[in-house]
């Protein structure tokens, strides 16, 4: 398959501290068969000096093809997510986190089964593969992988990171769906909806993980485990749309 543009949607709050080294890490990776990128950051109603850090870097670095958009209310991760993807033109998408926890370079890794004309989706897994991992949170990692294989028992796939923050679509497709959910219930609400598209195909590749601590500005917490649940038997058992 030959694929021209990957459009990577970049929700951020309060990220002053790191989305400009989350940048220099996505304009520095060389994407193959020169595939170029389109870098949507969508501002979630910062309160700190997250716009001021993006509105340096665009006009730093000129080169790197980026829209910055903006909510003049904060709405969620998952209403960011939902701008960007509403904004992608790339014929792919891919959603990176503004902190440090995922690679850009891994990007490419991704992209192989879509450009082997094997995958419309592929999720980037933590817990498969031979890639750093860092060791954090016993208790984080086990409710993970309960969400994950109850969200299989509704989308009926074998998935081993349901909540993985790498997550490449077809962006046509991505785009046929309706997505309700504002914060973190996204990963949950778009497995099932994108594994009910008929003959969609779902690839899993491994991928490292450089996870922070809650100190170091981790966002998401039990609460929104909770969500998860309550998402995935919405969409999943009920049907919700």
């Amino acid at each position: 398959m030959h694929l021209n543009k990957l459009s990577i949607i970049i929700p951020a709050y309060n990220e002053a501290r790191t989305i400009h080294l989350i940048l220099d890490k996505v304009r520095a990776v060389q994407l193959i068969n020169n595939i170029s990128k389109e870098v949507i950051i969508v501002n979630d109603c910062s309160t700190d000096d997250t716009e001021l850090a993006i509105q340096s870097y665009i006009s730093e670095n000129a080169e790197l093809n980026i829209q910055y958009l903006k909510h003049p209310i904060n709405k969620g991760k998952g209403a960011a997510i939902h701008t960007g993807i509403k904004n992608a033109t790339g014929e792919y998408l891919i959603v990176q986190d503004a902190d440090l926890e995922y690679d850009p370079e891994e990007y490419n890794d991704l992209l192989k089964p879509v450009l082997k004309g094997f995958a419309d989706v592929v999720f980037g897994s933590r817990f498969m593969g031979g890639n750093p991992h860092r060791v954090l949170f016993f208790w984080h990692t086990i409710g993970n992988k309960f969400l994950t294989t109850l969200s299989n028992m509704y989308s009926n796939l074998n998935l081993t990171d349901m909540e993985t923050c790498y997550k490449l679509f077809n962006t046509k497709m991505i785009q046929s769906l309706v997505l309700r959910e504002q914060r973190f219930g996204f990963e949950p609400e778009v497995t099932v909806k994108i594994s009910r598209i008929p003959n969609v195909r779902i690839y899993e590749v491994g991928i490292s993980y450089y996870g922070r601590t809650y100190a170091e500005g981790k966002k998401i917490g039990w609460k929104d485990g909770f969500r998860a649940i309550y998402c995935i038997l919405k969409y999943g058992l009920f049907n919700a749309n």
